[in-house]
C-alpha cells in the first residue's frame, strides 16, 4: 500500500511546492467580488476571473493593515474610484498556503494605472454599445417645453446640492414659480444605479404631469462618479419619455449619464439657473411681443383714425355739395315757376283786356240799337267776367300751392336722406360701437370673427370702450354651420 499522509502533512507538502514554484512575488489581474475591512484595519478580499458571465477562477486575498493604509488612498486618489467590489485590479501578491486556511494571496502592491485603463475601456464599450443600439441621442431629441415649471427631482433629501437647487428655484429674482417634487434615491455606492432607476420608474407613473427630470448630486468624492458610468442606468435614461437634466456636481469629467442626458450642467445650482433662464427668455419674448402688439395696435388705430377723418371730411364735402346742388336746383325750379306763373297771368290779363275792348266796341256799336238790352248784357258780361277771373285766380292759386307743397316735400325728403346718412356714419364709428356695450376680440393680433377660430388654451385680448382684458380659452362651443 502507498504511504499514507495526514491532511496536515499533505497541506504542508502543497505549501512547500507552492513556495518553491513562487519564490517571489507575482503580478495578478483579478476582479474584486467581495471586500471586507475588520476592526484591526486588515482588508479581506475575494478575487475572481470571469469568462463572459461565468466565473472560471476564484481566490482569497489579504491586505494587512499597515499595507492597506498606504495602498487604498494611493489607489483612490489616482483612479478617482473607490477601492471596492466590482472593479478590476492589477496587484503584486505573494502566494501563501496555510495548512488550516488553504491557499491565500497576500497583496503587497497595486497598479492603479491598469484600473484606470480598464474603467476607460469599459466607458468606451458602454458608449459604443449605446451608439450601436441607436439610443445614444434619444433623450437629447426630446422637446423641452418652452416654460418647464413642473420638475421631478432625483436626489438625496439630505444632499446639500438638493437644498441649493431648491433655494435657487424658490428665490429667483424675477419671482417665477416652480413645482419641484423630490423622488429620493441613493446617490453614491453600488446602489446608485438601481436606486435612480427605481426613482425614474416612480416618475414614469406621473409622466403626463411633469415637464422634465433633473438628477442632482452636488459635492461628494470624485470616486462616487463611477456609479454614473452604468450601462443599465444610461440605457434607462435614453428610453425615458421626459427630458433628463443632470447636475451631478463635477466640472472636469462627464459621466455616461451626462453624455446621454438631454442637457448636462455642472452643478445643481446651474441646473436651477437653466430652468430660470428658460422662463426668463420666454417672459422677455412675451414682453417684446406685447410691446410689438401695442405698437402695431396704435399704428393701426392711428391709420384708421386718419382714414375716418378723411372719410368724414369727404362726406362733409359731398353732403355740402349735394345740399348746394339741391338748393340751386330748387332755386332754378322756383324761378322757372315764378316766370311761368307771371307769363300765364300776363297772357290771361292780356286776353281779358282784349276781350274787354271787344266787348266795349260791341256795346258801343250796339248801344243805340239795343241800349236796354245792352245794359242787361253789360251787367251779365260783368258778372261773367268777374266769375271767370275768380275761377282763373283760384286755379292759379291752387297750382301755386301744389308746386310749393311739392317743393317743400322734396326738400324735406332730401333733408331726411342727409340726416339718415349722418346717423349711419355716426353709428358705424368704432368708438360709438364700443360705447354701446359691444367689444372686439383679438387672437395673436388678428380679429376673431367666429368662435371656431379659437382653440383651448389660446390667449385672447378683448377690447371695450374703456379698456381691454386678456383671457385664456378653457372651453369652446361653436354654433357655426
Amino acid at each position: 500500500m502507498d504511504q499514507k499522509l495526514t491532511l496536515s502533512e499533505l497541506n504542508k507538502k502543497i505549501g512547500e511546492v507552492l513556495e518553491n514554484a513562487f519564490p517571489s512575488s507575482v503580478w495578478v489581474v483579478g476582479e474584486i467580488s467581495e471586500l471586507k475591512e475588520n476592526r484591526n484595519g486588515h482588508c479581506y478580499l475575494e478575487l475572481i476571473e470571469k469568462q463572459g458571465i461565468e466565473i472560471i477562477a476564484r481566490s482569497r486575498a489579504t491586505i494587512w493593515s499597515y499595507t492597506y493604509r498606504m495602498l487604498k488612498p494611493y489607489f483612490e486618489t489616482t483612479t478617482h474610484q473607490f477601492f471596492t467590489s466590482g472593479i478590476k485590479i492589477l496587484v503584486q501578491v505573494s502566494v501563501e498556503f496555510h495548512s488550516a486556511y488553504g491557499l491565500s494571496l497576500n497583496i503587497k502592491d497595486i497598479d492603479p494605472v491598469y484600473t484606470v485603463g480598464d474603467m476607460a475601456m469599459q466607458r468606451r464599450e458602454i458608449v459604443e454599445r449605446l451608439k450601436a443600439e441607436g439610443v445614444f441621442e434619444m433623450n437629447k431629441e426630446l422637446q423641452l417645453p418652452l416654460v418647464p415649471q413642473k420638475i421631478a427631482v432625483i436626489s438625496s433629501a439630505t444632499a446639500a446640492g438638493y437644498q441649493d437647487f431648491i433655494n435657487q428655484l424658490e428665490n429667483n429674482k424675477p419671482g417665477f414659480r416652480f413645482y419641484a417634487k423630490l423622488f429620493q434615491a441613493t446617490m453614491q455606492g453600488i446602489e446608485t444605479a438601481p436606486s435612480i432607476m427605481a426613482a425614474l420608474e416612480r416618475i414614469f407613473q406621473h409622466e403626463y404631469f411633469f415637464d422634465a427630470v433633473v438628477i442632482i448630486r452636488g459635492g461628494g468624492a470624485t470616486a462616487d462618479l463611477s456609479s454614473f458610468d452604468n450601462y443599465d442606468l444610461a440605457y434607462f435614461i435614453t428610453q425615458f419619455p421626459l427630458p433628463v437634466i443632470t447636475g451631478i456636481g463635477h466640472e472636469k469629467d462627464d459621466t455616461i449619464v451626462d453624455l446621454v442626458a438631454h442637457t448636462r450642467l455642472k452643478t445643481p445650482t446651474a441646473a436651477a439657473e437653466f430652468f430660470i433662464a428658460g422662463i426668463t427668455h420666454y417672459f422677455d419674448r412675451l414682453l417684446e411681443m406685447e410691446n410689438e402688439i401695442v405698437r402695431l395696435t396704435r399704428q393701426t388705430l392711428d391709420e384708421k383714425q386718419t382714414t375716418l377723418e378723411q372719410v368724414a371730411v369727404n362726406l362733409t364735402q359731398l353732403v355740402s355739395r349735394f345740399i348746394g346742388d339741391r338748393q340751386a336746383e330748387l332755386t332754378r325750379s322756383g324761378n322757372l315757376l315764378h316766370r311761368l306763373v307771371g307769363q300765364f297771368t300776363f297772357k290771361k290779363e292780356h286776353r281779358l283786356e282784349k276781350m274787354k275792348h271787344q266787348l266795349r266796341s260791341s256795346v258801343l256799336l250796339w248801344f243805340s240799337y239795343h241800349e236796354n238790352r245792352i245794359g242787361k248784357k253789360k251787367t251779365a258780361v260783368k258778372h261773367a267776367a268777374k266769375d271767370s277771373l275768380l275761377k282763373k285766380d283760384s286755379v292759379l292759386v291752387h297750382i301755386k300751392d301744389q308746386l310749393c307743397a311739392k317743393a317743400e316735400k322734396r326738400m324735406l325728403k332730401e333733408r331726411e336722406h342727409i340726416h339718415y346718412h349722418e346717423n349711419t356714419v355716426r353709428l358705424i364709428d368704432p368708438i360709438n360701437v364700443l360705447k354701446r356695450g359691444y367689444s372686439i376680440t383679438f387672437r395673436k393680433g388678428k380679429l376673431v370673427k367666429v368662435a371656431g377660430e379659437l382653440e383651448l388654451n389660446d390667449e385672447i385680448e378683448t377690447r371695450f370702450a374703456t379698456g381691454k382684458v386678456k383671457s385664456k380659452i378653457t372651453k369652446t362651443d361653436s354654433n357655426d354651420n
